[in-house]
Parts: structure tokens; C-alpha cells; sequence
């Protein structure tokens, strides 16, 4: 075994390498740039070195700097993670040729494999359902727009070496085509330093449904159940689940056993997936093979009791699966939601910036958080904005979802951005109670983006009751400190009126032991807790039903945060209520004439100049943030007044760039 190996990675991966090769005994080198100087990953292992300046292509994709490190360190193995070189023969060939082990598969798998076109021609030859497509390499735009033709609207443009959602787009037209070719090209060129795309047919209501597999180096292969991963907002992970609610039986020994024999005929070793399109019918189609470690991957741990990490470990040093495909056996039910540092209601554009606070749910037999950052850190532009991944478990799926609503609502992060209202949202949703999810889900329940309106409170007499016992406590605080002189005793109204989105809400507050009994339009609601000034979580009950709401004291305002729903709350006395609805309103100020950055990011684009004349919808600049490309277009017929920004400035939220006449 190994007594000393690196990690190729950062973030939540990089620590969760460390976690296990730390339980196994092995010591761990981390790697950083200067944007990571001060990451977690950094911190929690045996030792760290710098690779780089902040960009990934000037840091963690250079080969030569991760071989000098494990020079320096004596590294004897390298663990790639996911993303950056994972999925890179070179970085694999070039280990091998300095004697160091690469954690992951042969040069020869990850060539064959690794390369989408290249594992759908040989996925065709093993028989494995593939779906129709073009797989040769498409040098221009116009030949994507006639390959298109011929296998006809819609299809999906997608770039070889890509993963992530990264380098992939769907066109439905031929000017969706030829835009969609430039898009997935240079999102390809910029995440994988690859920019060849293929075209292939898009399935309408697929599910993605993928086989994990684990071989080791003695010709031992074998599938570990599936994962659900079909809710996907731009291609992207959002919620992954294992089992598949889809699946039965006798498809998922179908499925599993073409993903074995998919993995044997190119000689497979350590871990692997196999993703599938599936549609209702429970047909299923290769789509291509990630020869590496998966995002997802512990809901498989989960309800298989396998650390797949330390499985890696060991078929790299050469021991032989410690199971056979009868060992396998899936129990239970696990559920991964994706925390990402995103503003859902911006149209989930990315947030940078230090966390604040950042409070996660305690973790047991039934929660899991598999994270990369800390209260006090940065979260960069420069890299993927996940904040955590958290992972529930149950007997059943609605005992792992009961767990994951319970954990979203403690989870509390301030600073930046998240995505944890969408997160509950979806966890609520009919359609994902009742399993009925594709990968269109999100766009077709949500065809405007993510709004607050979405998410309404099933009982807001709880909500204005709770900011009512809050306030009452600030009040009874407040009267013991300045009322102590005698006869300047000060004593706290029972009378109060909850501001709640514009609209008056008269209570009556009485304390009770433990609490406080807030009568709300003639129904009443006990309140007890044992909750002090200052806590993120107000835990307690409700008229005896236990309850977690976030919360923030924000000058007259409380903030509630409760089962993905945020509201803004005040309690005034009754004239402080009267004298509010004299307030005039202030008009925020006028921006139409200019173009805003939506996010902070690099402008990399500006495709108009002083005196050009715009149309509404037309594209005038690109920004990239997180690694993708985000095209801003002018929201009007205007003329270009003054250039406010140059290519290759770093651009804050909000920061004018164009401003019109």
C-alpha cells in the first residue's frame, strides 16, 4: 500500500480524498494555487504546494507542475478527483513514465473512453445500445447545421473531452446550430483545453441514469446499482439520487451488465460510470463513460456501505476487489443535492465573495456533507461555485427525502449567493415525490427562471407568530436594561402589528413558560424555545410541532428563512404600523441606459463600439464567470454612447459596461 500520495485536485473532492486516504493511513499532499492559498483542503492534509497563479490553466492543468510537486513530496500515487486532469491520458502516461501510480484507469481505457467519440464508436461495436448521432469530429459550424439536417432537429452539440455541463448545447434550428457550435467549442477550448465537437440525436423527456463500475487489474469488474441524475438545469447536476425511481429489476441488470461488458472490452480498471439516456419506456442508450470519479458518488456509497474512494486506492496498488456482483447489495435509499454559491432569483448567476457564516447540518448516520470550504472563506471566480454537496439516507425514498428537507432548511449560509430555496423547491415538488422527473423537469416547470412567488408558505401564521416571539424577547431584553432605575421601570405592550409583504397583521403576544402564545387572527400559536440572541437556527415548536427557521436580525427587519421560503418581516407597535404607511417609497435609480455585468467575471468579449446602433436582443458582450460563457444582450433599440469597460477587465456585479444613448 501506499504511505504517501497527492491529490491532483481541490475543493470538496480534495477533502474528501483526504478523509479517506487519512482513515487508511496514507499520508496526503495537497496542491494549490495562489487563489487556494488559504482553501481547506490546504489545511486538512499532511502537506501542501503551490502549483500556480489563480487560473486553472496556469495552475492544476499543468502537468509539469503536479509532477515537480510529487518530486518535491515523494509522492508515490496521484489521485486526480474529478474534473482538470482526471480524465487525461497524457497526465496519465506521463505518471507512469515517472514512476509514480496514477488512482484511476489504464492510459488505454482513458483514451478509448474518455473520448466520447471514440467510446461511442466502440461502445457500437460491443452491441451497447448507442444513440444515433454523428461521432467523427465537426470542424466548422456549417458542417454541424448539415449533419444536423440529416439526422434531424433536435440535437445536441457536445464536446468530446467535456463533462460537467461544460461544452454542451442543444439546437433545435439551424441558427440554434451554428450559435450552439461556437458556444460548445469555446467552452470546450477554455474548460478542457479540447475544442473538437460531435453532434448526436436529443432524446425529448430522457432521463440520465447512470451504472457505476469498479474493476480491478486481475480482470475482476463489477456494476454497483445505478444513480438517478436526471434533474439537470442547463446540463448540469442539481439532484442526484441512487437507486433510480425508474428502474426495475431486470433493466438495471440490462444496464449493468452492458456497462461490464463495456468496461472489458477496453481492459478497465478502478472506478468508472457508464451514463445512459433512458426514456419511460425504460429503453435505454449508451451515452458516453466518465473514466473517473463521479460527483455523485456517495449516494452509491451510501446504499452500498463502499467507500469507492478507498477502493481506487487499492486496485491501484494492485489488490484485487474485495467483492464479487453477488456481494453487491443496495439498501436503502440516498438522495445529493448540490449546494452552489448561484443566486436562483438573478437566473442562478454565480456569487463570489467570503462566507459570511456558513453553518451546515450536523452529520450522522442519515446526513453526509462532503465540502471544501469554511465560516471565513473565499469563494473564487475562478473555479466551479459548488459550496458542498449534501447527501441524505433512509430506509426509503420518502425517508431520504424527509431528511434532505430537514437538512436544506438548517443548512444556513450568508455571504454570497446559494441555490438552497431552488434545492427545497424541487425536494417539494410533485413531480419529484412522485418520481416523475427528465431532464427537462426544470426548464418545463420553471420556463421563466426561479422566482420568489415560487415558493409560498404553506403556514404563514406560523412564520409571523415565531418573528413575533423573536421581537417580544428583543423587547423584554431591551426593558431589563434601561428600565432598571426605580420609577423608570418600562414594561413591554401585548399589542403588535407583523409586517409581512406590504400587509398588516395585528397579534397579541402573551408569555408562557418555555415561550410565548401569539394570538393571529383569533387562532392561536404557542411558541417555545429555548433560542438566545444572536443564533442562525431558531429551534423549538409551534403549538407542539418542532421547527428549524433561520434567522437574521437586520435592523427593524427579520429575515426568516423556512422550508426554501424567505421573508422579510417587522413588528412595530400600532402606531409605528400607522405612521409606516405615510413613508413615501424611494424609486431605485434609473440603470436602462446602461449594460450591467449580471455577475462578477472576466470580459472576455465586446462586440460593439462608440456610435453603433443596437437592436433589442442582440449580442454585445460576453462574460465568462465559473468557466462558462454568459452572452448579455441589449434589452433595447439604442445607440452605443460610451464604452465603459475593455476586454480582459474583472468585472463586479452590477459594473456598467456599455452606456446607450
Amino acid at each position: 500500500m501506499f504511505s504517501k500520495i497527492l491529490i491532483a485536485n481541490r475543493g470538496e473532492i480534495a477533502c474528501r480524498v483526504i478523509k479517506t486516504a487519512r482513515r487508511m493511513g496514507i499520508k496526503t499532499v495537497a496542491v494549490y494555487s495562489d487563489a487556494d492559498r488559504d482553501a481547506l483542503h490546504v489545511s486538512m492534509a499532511d502537506e501542501a504546494i503551490r502549483i500556480g497563479p489563480p487560473p486553472s490553466a496556469e495552475s492544476y492543468l499543468v502537468i509539469d507542475n503536479i509532477l515537480q510537486a510529487c518530486h518535491d513530496t515523494g509522492a508515490e500515487a496521484v489521485h486526480p478527483g474529478y474534473g482538470f486532469l482526471s480524465e487525461n491520458a497524457v497526465f496519465a502516461e506521463r505518471l507512469a513514465e515517472a514512476g509514480i501510480v496514477f488512482i484511476g484507469p489504464n492510459v488505454h481505457a482513458i483514451e478509448c473512453m474518455g473520448d466520447k467519440i471514440t467510446s461511442k464508436k466502440l461502445a457500437h461495436e460491443a452491441g451497447v445500445n448507442t444513440i444515433p448521432g454523428h461521432t467523427d469530429v465537426i470542424e466548422s459550424a456549417d458542417a454541424a447545421v448539415s449533419i444536423a439536417g440529416k439526422i434531424g432537429y433536435p440535437v445536441m452539440l457536445k464536446a468530446s473531452a467535456g463533462g460537467g455541463g461544460k461544452g454542451m448545447r442543444i439546437a433545435r434550428n439551424d441558427d440554434e446550430c451554428r450559435d450552439g457550435f461556437e458556444r460548445a467549442t469555446n467552452e470546450a477550448r477554455s474548460s478542457f483545453g479540447d475544442d473538437r465537437v460531435f453532434l448526436e440525436k436529443f432524446i425529448e423527456q430522457p432521463r440520465h441514469i447512470e451504472i457505476q463500475v469498479i474493476a480491478d487489474k486481475h480482470g475482476n469488474v463489477i456494476y454497483l446499482g445505478e444513480r438517478e441524475c436526471s434533474l439537470q438545469r442547463r446540463h448540469q447536476k442539481v439532484i442526484e439520487e441512487a437507486p433510480s425511481p425508474l428502474l426495475d429489476p431486470e433493466t438495471r441488470a440490462a444496464m449493468g451488465a452492458q456497462a461490464v461488458a463495456l468496461a472489458r472490452a477496453v481492459n478497465y480498471e478502478s472506478a468508472g460510470t457508464v451514463e445512459c439516456i433512458v426514456d419511460n419506456d425504460r429503453n435505454f442508450y449508451f451515452l458516453e463513460m466518465n473514466t473517473r470519479l463521479q460527483v455523485e458518488h456517495p449516494v452509491t456509497e451510501f446504499v452500498t456501505g463502499l467507500d469507492l474512494v478507498e477502493l481506487m486506492i487499492r486496485v491501484a496498488a494492485g489488490e484485487p476487489l474485495p467483492l464479487s456482483q453477488s456481494d453487491v447489495e443496495i439498501v436503502g435509499w440516498s438522495i445529493e443535492a448540490r449546494i452552489y454559491a448561484e443566486d436562483p432569483f438573478r437566473g442562478f448567476l454565480p456569487s463570489v465573495g467570503r462566507l459570511v457564516r456558513f453553518v451546515p447540518p450536523e452529520e450522522s448516520s442519515f446526513i453526509r456533507l462532503d465540502t471544501g470550504v469554511y465560516e471565513g472563506g473565499e469563494v473564487s471566480m475562478h473555479y466551479d461555485p459548488m459550496i458542498a454537496k449534501l447527501i441524505t439516507y433512509g430506509a426509503t425514498r420518502d425517508a431520504a427525502i424527509s431528511h434532505m428537507r430537514e437538512a436544506l432548511n438548517k443548512f444556513y449560509v450568508r455571504g454570497v449567493s446559494h441555490n438552497i430555496s431552488f434545492l427545497a423547491a424541487l425536494i417539494e415538488h410533485t413531480r419529484f415525490r412522485e418520481g416523475r422527473i427528465s431532464t427537462n423537469m426544470i426548464a418545463e416547470e420553471y420556463p421563466d427562471g426561479f422566482h420568489p412567488s415560487d415558493l409560498v408558505h404553506d403556514d404563514p401564521g406560523m412564520l409571523l407568530s415565531v418573528a413575533a416571539s423573536i421581537h417580544i424577547r428583543y423587547m423584554w431584553r431591551a426593558a431589563g436594561i434601561s428600565g432598571q432605575l426605580p420609577g423608570y421601570e418600562r414594561t413591554v405592550d401585548r399589542d403588535w402589528v407583523v409586517v409581512l409583504e406590504g400587509k398588516l397583521h395585528p397579534v397579541q403576544v402573551e408569555r408562557i413558560s418555555g415561550g410565548h402564545q401569539i394570538n393571529y387572527g383569533g387562532e392561536l400559536y404557542d411558541v417555545l424555545s429555548d433560542w438566545q440572541f444572536g443564533q442562525p437556527l431558531f429551534n423549538g415548536t409551534v403549538n407542539g410541532q418542532e421547527i428549524c427557521i433561520q434567522v437574521e436580525r437586520r435592523n427593524l427587519h427579520y429575515r426568516l428563512f423556512h422550508w426554501g421560503s424567505q421573508v422579510d418581516i417587522m413588528v412595530l407597535t400600532q402606531r409605528a404600523a400607522e405612521l409606516l404607511a405615510c413613508m413615501p417609497v424611494k424609486q431605485p435609480p434609473d440603470m436602462s441606459r446602461f449594460l450591467l455585468s449580471p455577475m462578477p467575471g472576466l470580459l472576455t468579449q465586446l462586440r460593439v463600439e462608440v456610435g453603433n446602433e443596437v437592436r433589442s436582443g442582440q449580442d454585445v458582450a460576453v462574460v465568462e464567470a465559473m468557466k462558462m460563457e454568459n452572452v448579455l444582450v441589449a434589452q433595447r433599440d439604442a445607440k452605443v454612447s460610451k464604452v465603459l469597460a475593455g476586454v480582459g477587465d474583472t468585472l463586479a456585479v452590477d459594473q456598467p459596461i456599455l452606456e446607450f444613448e
